[in-house]
């Protein structure tokens, strides 16, 4: 994994005695309020309903035992003993006090981690693939590619004041497992017709409030040119896009009120004037970083066996692990959604142990996923059953990737000023309903996703079932969707219907899985029979 070197440490030191500085004058009543809240942003750092919360970058999602030993550490030490993980590959804590934020802050960056660009109208954490380097289907390790644009979006001097917050996200296998397409950027590495290594651009994606699926706009950008190509991009939209109204400001709105075409049309004009002035870094710095990210000291001849004789091992193989492209090592998925639990919590000690793992048996990496759990990416699978026990005595070895039982939530109104509904609790109704009831275990893949509010950070518009809480005259109201998908088959859910109460919902999901478990032919997911049969079944069950 990446290393910083003297120019990012030196980056980050400065970033946390300057902001060290601006919490002494707030604290001294030198900064009002509204003084303070643009510069605390800058830093992660948001006011929610009952204390600060702060949210820290983990690029690409990328860990070392070191930094989640860090960041357990900093659960205790300044939170309620648990972080959250998030569907932008970050950590948030919930509890922090304002005048312990700049200690905090110089503890993450004793081991290359902060908080720099992870709010505010600027590029935020870069997301990919939670198997890349791993993965057998991948035509190439995005992460490098992922670092170089991390690398020059970081404090870049036109883009820190955009219209909107903005996310990029970069994959190399034809099997998204990123939502790149419901990104503001989406970057695939491809290769082309003549065996060249290139990235195709997907511009214009979003959920919130106004859900779109991003375009490709160019099918092929040369690997030397991929940063010039990121640029004209975003100096359309810099130059475009709405400040006039934060509805409306996002690329999404940019792109789909001039056209994919136009768009394109003038990314390209700008693109041509960008590549005379030589912005490009040379390849040799992405040899540097791609550096970083060779493969680990992988076994030769270890064994590709597994001894499945125990039910519950052999269960949490099928469901939470993932081919490698090393033969004798696999990619397993630590569940952080335990029934009844909340989706992406982890305490200190299961951090502290995921750590110690890590460093044991996965060459001391781990990867925060969107679907806000952890993967070990690179475990012998002589070692699997070892690793397997040690997470289950923790709680740790749910069996439920890509189940009902797998809830994206955003934290909702027990946390977020923004929200309308809580998320937590129906995510935990839910979860204990098809636990007690048997039917997860029947169901196969089918993705659920719940947002508190429209603006949809539990991405409730990919859910192959989907929630979004709303405010009906004061009162919780949730609404249902079928059919959405953040996959390499992009889909947007739609509404059923009328909302739900809480226990309503509830039933209403249980009732949708029925239909599902009624008309599904063989070997279908539940997407795949929604596809097929329509809404109308599921109204007819649901409303009557």
């Amino acid at each position: 994994m990446y290393q910083y070197d003297k120019y990012d440490q030196a980056m980050v030191d400065a970033r946390v005695a300057e902001y060290r500085d601006q919490v002494r004058r707030r604290l001294e009543g030198k900064l009002t309020e509204d003084q303070f809240k643009p510069l605390r942003l800058q830093n992660g750092l948001y006011l929610q309903l009952h204390a600060y919360m702060l949210r820290v970058a983990v690029p690409y999602g990328t860990l070392n035992a070191r930094q989640m030993h860090k960041l357990a550490d900093i659960a205790d030490k300044y939170d309620r003993g648990y972080g959250h993980f998030t569907t932008r590959q970050n950590i948030q804590y919930n509890w922090i006090k304002l005048e312990e934020t700049p200690d905090l802050l110089a503890e993450l960056a004793s081991v290359e981690m902060h908080a720099i660009q992870t709010s505010g109208n600027c590029i935020r954490n870069i997301s990919s693939d939670h198997y890349a380097g791993a993965a057998a289907d991948e035509l190439v390790d995005p992460r490098p590619y992922a670092e170089l644009l991390r690398q020059w979006s970081s404090f870049h001097p036109e883009f820190l004041h955009l219209p909107r917050k903005f996310k990029i996200a970069v994959i190399a296998s034809e099997t998204d497992r990123a939502a790149m397409r419901l990104h503001d950027i989406g970057i695939r590495i491809v290769r082309n017709d003549a065996g060249e290594v290139g990235a195709a651009f997907y511009v214009g994606g979003g959920m919130g409030r106004t859900p779109m699926i991003a375009p490709c706009i160019r099918e092929f950008v040369p690997l030397d040119q991929l940063v010039t190509y990121s640029e004209a991009c975003l100096r359309v939209y810099n130059r475009h896009g709405r400040r006039d109204n934060k509805y409306k400001a996002r690329i999404k709105i940019l792109v789909h009120e001039l056209g994919a075409e136009e768009y394109a049309r003038q990314v390209e004009e700008e693109f041509a004037h960008l590549l005379t002035q030589g912005i490009e870094p040379p390849l040799a710095e992405l040899e540097r970083i791609g550096a970083y990210f060779a493969d680990p000291p992988f076994e030769t001849g270890a064994s590709d066996t597994l001894d499945l004789s125990d039910p519950d091992f052999a269960l949490w193989v099928e469901r939470n692990c993932h081919a490698h492209k090393q033969p004798g090592y696999i990619s397993a998925t630590i569940s952080l959604k335990p029934v009844g639990g909340i989706p992406g919590d982890a305490s200190a000690e299961q951090m502290h142990l995921m750590a110690q793992i890590a460093e044991l048996y996965s060459f001391d990496e781990m990867r925060v996923t969107h679907a806000q759990n952890i993967v070990l990416p690179h475990i012998r699978k002589a070692d699997l059953y070892a690793v397997w026990q040690q997470l289950d005595e923790a709680g740790l070895g749910t069996a439920n990737l890509d189940g009902i039982g797998d809830i994206i939530a955003c934290p909702g109104l027990d946390y977020c000023s923004l929200a309308n509904a809580r998320s937590i609790p129906v995510a935990q109704k839910i979860s204990e309903r098809f636990a007690a009831n048997g039917k997860g275990d029947t169901l196969g893949e089918l993705k659920l996703k719940i947002s508190g509010c429209i603006n949809a950070c539990g991405h409730h518009h990919a859910g192959h079932i989907g929630i979004l809480g709303v405010d009906r005259k004061g009162t919780e109201n949730y609404q249902l969707l079928l059919g959405g998908s953040e996959a390499a088959d992009t889909s947007l859910g739609k509404i059923t219907g009328p909302g739900f109460d809480e226990d309503g919902i509830v039933n209403a999901v249980e009732t949708a899985a029925d239909v599902y478990l009624r008309e599904r032919q063989e070997g279908e997911r539940f997407l795949d029979t929604y596809r097929r049969i329509g809404m109308e079944p599921f109204k007819e069950a649901l409303y009557g």
